[in-house]
């Protein structure tokens, strides 16, 4: 992307925080509402591939019924986008409020006996709710409210700027994908202080992945969780999060077992076993519109 190209992307993400923050909740909803609809229906490369991912999710389906999950899928993913911009505005306690929870009790016990955490989810519902409401319970318990979580570095690097900025402004302690070793050392010394780290772990950035069986096929996830798990001794937990017609859905899954180093492939196919059960609850709500099964990444790696 040129160089004037990079500033208008960034001209238009931050008019989109200014101007959907400032439209009323339910205008902003109809208005990305139709906008998935309308991609849906005009298709295009991202469309196409949701379409061929969510085929593994449903694979019994016909045409029709996988037409009419890509369009439930796109205004799904939608939704998500209007939340994202709308995110910083909503209060918490609203979050917390609209929010289906279970399964946090583990986590909880771990934090308070001194042991850290390390959640771990797919690319589903809206991942970013799920953070604030997890800040949020750890405040009202006691708790540090914060978390350490890495994402990928976008470009142009205004668009990433602002998406860092945003993650932050919710509580959440970024690092940056690409920074090396740094990004470990951070995540580790979180943890080994009896902190939270979240990682969105569906979807493998480097060559280093573990080989697992996601929805009934081949593909690579991030090792990072369940290493961070082996060398720190944290507590491993699987999250869903979904969409509910008025809020958010989040499931907490029973602890994954990491026997040390010699355990990491296995815990990270515990983790591919418990995104797979998320996802075909709500397959509408996975928002995976890049390749992600190794048959359909290039030299078999993960693709930024």
């Amino acid at each position: 992307m040129s160089a004037a190209g990079a500033r208008l992307a960034g001209l238009a993400y931050g008019a989109g925080w200014g101007v959907v923050k400032g439209l009323p909740a339910g205008v902003a909803s109809r208005i990305f509402d139709r906008a998935g609809v309308v991609a849906a229906r005009r298709g295009g490369p991202g469309v196409s591939r949701l379409r061929a991912n969510l085929a593994h999710v449903v694979p019994d389906a016909g045409a029709d019924e996988l037409d009419a999950l890509v369009r439930e899928g796109m205004r799904s993913y939608a939704r998500y986008w209007c939340e994202a911009f709308r995110l910083p505005v909503i209060a918490p306690a609203d979050i917390v409020s609209g929010t289906t929870a279970t399964g946090l009790g583990p986590a909880l016990e771990a934090l308070h006996g001194g042991r850290g955490v390390v959640f771990a989810l797919p690319h589903s519902g809206n991942w970013d709710a799920a953070g604030v409401w997890i800040i949020e319970m750890l405040r009202r318990d006691g708790l540090p409210p914060e978390f350490g979580t890495v994402v990928e570095r976008l470009r142009p690097e205004q668009v990433y700027r602002r998406f860092v900025a945003y993650r932050e402004s919710l509580g959440f302690e970024v690092f940056a994908a690409d920074d090396g070793a740094s990004v470990y050392r951070g995540l580790v010394a979180r943890l080994r202080a009896a902190g939270v780290v979240c990682l969105v772990a569906d979807r493998d950035l480097s060559a280093a992945g573990v080989d697992v069986t996601l929805l009934g096929r081949p593909a690579r996830m991030p090792a990072g969780p369940a290493r961070l798990a082996a060398m720190t001794g944290a507590l491993l937990l699987p999250v869903h999060s979904r969409f509910t017609p008025d809020g958010w859905g989040v499931t907490i899954g029973t602890p994954v077992d990491v026997a040390g180093r010699a355990g990491i492939a296995a815990a990270t196919q515990a983790l591919a076993d418990a995104f797979t059960a998320g996802i075909r609850s709500a397959p509408q709500d996975w928002h995976m519109l890049q390749p992600i099964f190794t048959t359909d990444v290039p030299d078999a790696v993960g693709v930024a």
